[in-house]
């Protein structure tokens, strides 16, 4: 197995967002890095370990689905064994809980609880990403609400601040969930194929992938106008100027897509995650 390998099997895109919101919400909640950076590591650490336990569960459920909807992942195209996966996914496991509890028990409990959904998420027979709903609600949960408000009390209570979330972490929390639900939806336009073949009920499937990307538009848009307006009413005229921008960038970018390419609706999801990237990011003008 190269290093090539196992990024691949890490899923970078999800390795990358997470490390960005980690890092943006430390910062955000008053973390310095030359003074508190043994927190910020050890909690990346744990983070990126729970990371890669999820996805890589997810891979190792979904080899024959992975064959039709996503032939260039590893263990799909024999790069990598499942036996090692498993592997790589238990050492990651334990590497994420073992972090976790050396730190602070809100981020044990919050990698625990993380962990349980992305299981349910993955494996039968509850497996969540069969059904639209509940896929969606689980991403959006984990990635919208327990990140950020769980890894915003995390930080404060490491930074002697007594578990008090920064203002700016709702609406934050607010855009993010909203950006969440849209990649729950987003996620499964370029895997039809397979979806259908081996029956899961994803929201393109069930209406239709025109109604799955409109409405995951519509979300993200008024996610960006309440960012805008709390911004506006909170004075922070430079999170507003860059949240306009990026909104319309996205606008600009949905007009791209064509849902009859293959190649086009993958290389719109791949530019969907810099949208939140850089959201995540612009939220960095605040503390200016």
């Amino acid at each position: 197995m190269t290093l090539h390998t196992l990024w691949k099997f890490s899923r970078p895109h999800t390795i990358i967002g997470s490390t960005v919101s980690i890092v943006v919400l430390f910062l955000l909640q008053g973390g310095s890095l030359s003074d508190h950076y043994f927190i910020l590591l050890t909690t990346l650490v744990s983070a990126l370990g729970c990371n890669v336990c999820i996805t890589g569960l997810n891979q190792v459920i979904d080899v024959e689905l992975d064959k039709i909807n996503k032939p260039e992942l590893p263990i799909a195209s024999g790069e990598l064994t499942i036996s090692t996966a498993k592997k790589i996914v238990i050492i990651a496991g334990i590497i994420a809980v073992g972090a976790a509890a050396v730190l602070h028990w809100v981020l044990l409990l919050l990698i625990v609880v993380i962990l349980l959904l992305g299981i349910a998420y993955s494996v039968p027979p509850i497996q969540l990403k069969q059904h639209h709903l509940p896929a969606a609600l689980a991403i959006t949960i984990v990635r919208g609400v327990l990140v950020n408000i769980g890894m915003a009390l995390h930080f404060s209570g490491m930074l002697g601040v007594s578990f008090t979330i920064k203002p700016v972490i709702y609406p934050l929390t607010i855009f993010i969930s909203a950006f969440s639900l849209a990649i729950a939806w987003y996620k499964d336009l370029p895997d039809r194929a397979g979806d259908a073949h081996f029956g899961y009920r994803t929201f393109p499937l069930l209406y239709s992938p025109k109604t799955a990307l409109y409405l995951g538009a519509g979300f993200v848009m008024a996610a960006y106008g309440w960012c805008i307006f709390w911004s506006y009413t909170a004075a922070e005229h430079l999170l507003m100027y860059s949240l306009i921008v990026l909104s319309v960038a996205f606008l600009v970018h949905l007009q791209t897509v064509r849902l009859n390419e293959q190649k086009s609706i993958r290389r719109f999801y791949q530019l969907f995650w810099v949208f939140f990237f850089a959201t995540y990011l612009s939220f960095l003008w605040v503390l200016l």
